[in-house]
């Protein structure tokens, strides 16, 4: 026993609430303890004792159950009878001396004589305590074993007048400190990861296999579990144990009490009820759910009523409240809902636990006036029994009862917490099986409603038959899925005004610029040699330029300084100073900016000086402004710098102070890289879980802490299919590191190579490469063991406080929240992409809707539109999402309970979201989120808004539609021919040239070059930049040629038409052949047309000779073609 440490401050302060409640008794539930003069327990040794008071009250005080030990409580000594070993243990409590804490004598056991010696002291001591007759014992304690035997006699001749404390002693433990909570907590854990990794699995698997498997056999899988590692969340097994068997009840036979055990009886896939609890250092919890294999809707409603009767439990589990005040209360609630149901409710509704799992005397009854006290733990139970199912298949499934359980701790308010928060609502406990013989019985039904079909063609009405099912079942599902999304419609509008009425008018406060003074006082004013000679002064202390004003010198403190300039005109330097004024910032909101805006302001000042230096002077006068500029720049960068940090930490929320644990246990991850970078450069540093916070300390020192109670969301997202492992934490408040605020703060580390060297010689059988890849494996593989188990030790110590969720990869689909496409994946309650930066993570339960835009048939991609339930906040967008992937988003939202629309259009969210703000009742007066559905009408208002706009814009004017009629016609023919020979071309430039076809074209070039240059001598170019063009213009000139002599088919009146158009408009007659030559069109049409304009008459004939010359071109061209 020597090896056992006693919690000497748990010890201390126990033995003095025990001994303050004898002194002063303060609670009302039980007086005997006060009128008592000694105090005495006995603890012997029996293996088939598992609970006692005796054995409580020593676990209470001294952590440890110490057999055939008596303890002896007077009232100004403690005496301890027991073997020599434990004396060693106890002798760590007699050192102890305190105020409130009486002397402590330690007695060992004297086999010689029986202990008779050592029973005459105990009992001479009783006799000297107070009045030495009322002895307080545990009366129903009977411990077997000649030590107890002897002890019993002796008290029995003694003539004591005994008085049963055991409720008393109940009360007075029944309060837990944060050491006990913490076990509790443990236990409840453990409870939880057995009934759900376990027993819950176990289950699922006997039903979907069709298995035989008897309750007993459940219940010592159950009791097995507990000793393996998997199950215990890294607790140490030989302080774990069960609190009692577990019980597992189906098939009609059900008792609803936790002093039943699991029959032999096969498991029945029907109604059932389970047990279990397991104890942490002696200190109970438990857990009870009922599993309902294809309910039917009674059945269903009566179990969610249960599930309604427990929350109202917790709600009423308040300090100072009596627990038969609570029992009422909760049957008054149970008459009003479903009177019907009284009768077969369970006669308590939970009792008290700790280190015992029932405490009979504070149980949640008629009878029972404690009071609840903060921090007590309840099992708190209810449940219905002998309940019916006339629709059952067989003869056990008649009769069925409903239970639920949980170990809940009571709060300073309601409602109480639950500490196994296991889900227990109906969609997670209901099995809903669907057999094949229905199947086979609804196709069966449909081919013979079409007898003559099969009778003719046998093959493909079986195919129809198979299709129609299909099909069938898709309706179904979408019929489902938008009769869900109405009801949550409906709930959403409601939820979303209570919301807003119980928000208030909180209207965002206007920032006011702060005012800042340069002197608060003339002394601050400096006495500088530039300041008496008004010169331009800037006092670097107090952020302030004085400037000579008048001849006085004026401060201006540097915030109303907007920007300065400086140049030098021949002899003279001038400074220019602009000053900060309303109407400064352009269209800009500058509403507080200025305390006093009617007021006079100041809006530039200059000054000059000379750049001559006189004789005898140091230097030139200008030498006072070159400084005066340097300093004000200098004083204005660090005066931005640091308000642009102020501003930064302005919203910050205090964070509580990370507490260091020195356990040398704790979770810890090294090698992890820091998103965003805490400098420029990446940086390691390792990761690790405190008492109540990470700390992150990279290898140069830095550190960034995390406290468990900012994270909003932990995620874990393992290295299958990446290149990183990441743990990633979303924040509820900004944290403050390199400079910047950061919501989102990730660490991971690289599996493999991200870059791969493509100069490398790759073979399939290379040896080193298999053996790279082989590396690969074990590193991911050792990774993803670490982390998880990093993530598993942090869930334990904090209990479950920080949970981490691991992302559905077979449930992500692509789209771009920022700039590029990524994949976002689906967790159980956000949707998250972690591995690009920067990271996009939307909680579920802050989203008000989803709204789908550009929704359309044609379209390949549609975006999709978050609205948060805080309708101030910006919305969140993801833009290109594939339209194939619009059903499975639909699905996962529905699943979600997360309500969505659709639209053709893309809307202005900051408009509407401006408008609902504004006018909060007046939005949803007017129907509110219902003006998204299609079904609204909306969409066609806007439709009809459009065309009634369109045609609205219609000119009467007969000469205009005339004169667009003729240009219509003049246009159109000219673009048939554009249009063939863009087609032409398009297939010669395809079709390819030989090395011979290009030097033949590029020496014809050469030529067009020379003949060029020789027109342009001649003054036949008149823009300057056409004449210098090189490749493009001559293969321009030359495809024109080319073009003009094969392709065009139109009569010599088309050509006379469009030549009197092209004169007409001032442009060039030559048709387009390809992109490039379009270019080069647009240019000469700029260019002949800005010379038209400017040009005498002689160019104008000039121009119109030429597009003579091409006119008879192309006449000549269609003789020769006829």
């Amino acid at each position: 026993m020597s090896s056992f440490v006693l919690d000497k401050e748990s010890f201390v302060r126990r033995i003095k609430r025990l001994y303050t409640e004898w002194k002063a008794p303060s609670t009302g539930h039980d007086d005997a303890l006060s009128n008592l003069d000694c105090i005495m327990s006995v603890v012997g040794v029996d293996e088939d004792v598992i609970y006692s008071k005796s054995m409580a009250l020593q676990l209470w005080l001294l952590g440890y159950e110490l057999t055939d030990t008596i303890s002896v409580f007077a009232s100004d000594a403690i005496y301890f009878l027991t073997s020599k070993k434990k004396i060693e243990f106890l002798k760590q409590a007699q050192n102890i001396s305190e105020e409130g804490v009486p002397e402590i004598k330690l007695l060992v056991r004297d086999r010689t004589d029986k202990d008779q010696a050592n029973f005459e002291k105990l009992i001479k001591t009783i006799q000297n305590s107070k009045k030495g007759k009322r002895l307080g014992v545990f009366t129903k304690d009977a411990f077997p074993g000649e030590f107890s035997e002897a002890w019993k006699k002796m008290l029995t001749a003694s003539k004591f007048e005994h008085v049963d404390i055991s409720t008393i002693i109940a009360y007075l433990m029944c309060p837990k400190d944060e050491a006990e909570i913490n076990n509790i907590r443990k236990a409840s854990l453990v409870s939880m990861e057995i009934f759900n990794k376990y027993l819950k699995d176990e289950i699922m698997d006997i039903i979907d296999s069709d298995r035989k498997v008897k309750h007993t056999k459940l219940s010592d899988g159950c009791e097995a579990a507990i000793g393996e590692k998997k199950y215990t969340s890294g607790l140490d097994p030989r302080l774990l144990d069960m609190a009692y068997p577990p019980i597992i009840q189906s098939g009609g036979a059900y008792s609803l009490k936790f002093s039943a055990a699991a029959d032999k009886n096969h498991l029945h896939f029907g109604v059932i009820v389970c047990s279990l609890g397991a104890r942490y250092k002696s200190y109970c919890s438990n857990i009870s759910r009922t599993f309902l294999v294809n309910p039917t809707e009674a059945m269903q409603e009566n179990y969610t009523f249960l599930v309604n009767v427990q929350e109202e439990i917790l709600k009423l589990l308040i300090p100072n409240s009596k627990l038969c005040e609570v029992y009422e209360k909760t049957l008054a609630y149970v008459k009003k809902e479903k009177p019907n149901m009284v009768d077969n409710l369970t006669k308590s509704f939970g009792f008290a636990m700790g280190l015992e799992f029932r405490e009979n005397s504070i149980v949640i009854g008629p009878k029972c006036q404690a009071l609840i006290k903060k921090n007590m733990v309840f099992n708190l139970h209810v449940g219905i029994s002998n309940l019916t199912n006339p629709d059952a298949a067989d003869k056990e499934g008649k009769t069925y009862a409903l239970f639920i359980g949980d170990t809940v701790l009571v709060g300073d308010t309601a409602p109480a917490s639950v500490m196994t928060p296991s889900k227990k609502k109906i969609k997670n406990v209901g099995i809903f099986i669907k057999d094949d013989d229905d199947e086979e019985e609804d196709v069966d039904d449909k081919k013979a409603t079409k007898p003559d079909q099969s009778t003719e063609i046998l093959g493909r009405s079986k195919r129809n038959a198979v299709l129609d099912s299909k099909l069938r079942n898709e309706i179904n599902t979408e019929e489902k899925r938008k009769e869900h999304q109405r009801e949550l419609a409906q709930q959403l509008n409601e939820r979303a005004r209570e919301r807003l009425a119980k928000q208030g008018n909180s209207k965002e406060v206007e920032k006011v610029r702060k005012n800042t003074v340069s002197y608060k006082s003339m002394s601050q004013i400096p006495r500088e040699p530039e300041v008496k000679e008004l010169k331009l002064y800037v006092d670097k202390k107090y952020e302030t330029v004085i400037m000579p004003v008048f001849g006085i010198q004026v401060p201006f403190h540097i915030s109303t300084i907007k920007n300065i300039s400086q140049s030098v005109e021949g002899e003279y330097t001038y400074l220019r100073i602009n000053f900060f004024h309303p109407g400064a910032t352009m269209g800009r909101n500058e509403g507080g900016l200025y305390p006093q805006p009617e007021a006079t302001f100041v809006k530039e000042v200059t000054y000059r000086s000379s750049n001559i230096k006189e004789h005898g002077e140091v230097a030139a006068p200008s030498a006072n402004l070159n400084n005066a500029f340097r300093l004000i720049k200098e004083v204005q960068k660090r005066f931005k710098t640091r308000e642009a940090e102020e501003r930064e930490k302005e919203d910050l929320v205090k964070q509580d102070t990370l507490i260091l644990s020195q356990n040398k246990g704790n979770p810890k991850l090294k090698d992890l890289y820091i998103r965003p970078n805490i400098v420029t450069k990446r940086m390691t540093g390792s990761l690790e879980a405190h008492t109540n916070g990470f700390r992150y300390i990279s290898v140069r020192g830095d550190k960034v802490d995390i406290l468990y109670n900012n994270i909003k969301s932990a995620f874990f997202q393992p290295c299958d299919g990446e290149m990183i492992i990441l743990l990633h934490f979303h924040l509820k408040y900004a944290i403050m590191f390199g400079k910047k605020k950061h919501v989102d703060v990730q660490f991971y580390t690289e599996v493999g190579e991200i870059t791969t060297d493509l100069g490398k010689h790759q073979h399939m059988h290379d040896r080193d490469d298999l053996a790279a890849e082989q590396a690969e494996r074990e590193l991911r593989h050792k990774l993803k063991t670490a982390f998880k188990s990093f993530c598993e030790k942090v869930e334990a110590m904090t209990k479950a406080q920080v949970e981490f969720d691991t992302p559905f990869r077979e449930l992500g689909f692509p789209g771009a929240p920022f700039r590029s496409t990524v994949t976002l994946q689906p967790t159980s309650g956000s949707l998250v992409n972690l591995t690009e930066w920067p990271p996009f993570v939307i909680t579920l339960d802050d989203v008000e809707l989803v709204h789908f835009e550009r929704v359309q048939f044609h379209l390949r991609n549609f975006d999709m539109i978050f609205v948060f339930k805080e309708y101030n906040k910006k919305v969140a967008m993801v833009n290109a999402i594939p339209m194939n992937m619009l059903d499975h988003v639909k699905e996962w939202l529905n699943s979600c309970d997360i309500r969505y629309s659709e639209g053709v259009q893309s809307l202005n969210w900051q408009k509407i979201m401006k408008t609902i703000t504004d006018d909060p009742d007046g939005f949803f007066e007017q129907g509110g989120w219902t003006f998204l559905d299609p079904e609204s009408g909306s969409e066609a208002d806007n439709e009809s808004a459009e065309s009634e706009e369109d045609e609205a814009y219609n000119p009467t004017d007969a000469e205009s539609d005339d004169e667009t009629d003729e240009d219509d016609s003049e246009y159109s023919e000219a673009s048939e021919d554009e249009s063939d020979d863009s087609d032409e071309l398009g297939s010669d430039e395809e079709s390819g040239k030989d090395w011979s076809d290009l030097e033949r074209e590029a020496a014809e070039e050469d030529r067009n070059n020379d003949y060029a240059t020789d027109d342009k001598r001649n003054g036949k170019f008149e823009s300057k930049k056409h004449g210098k063009s090189s490749k493009h213009s001559r293969r321009e000139r030359e495809e024109q040629r080319s073009s003009h002599s094969k392709k065009h088919k139109s009569n010599s009146s088309s050509s006379s038409h469009l030549k009197s158009s092209s004169s007409k408009h001032g442009s060039s007659s030559s048709p387009s052949k390809s992109s490039k030559d379009k270019y080069h069109n647009r240019d000469k049409h700029h260019s002949s047309s800005s010379s038209g304009h400017k040009s005498s008459g002689k160019d104008k004939d000039r121009k119109r000779s030429r597009e003579d010359s091409r006119d008879n071109g192309h006449s000549k061209s269609k003789k020769s073609r006829h």
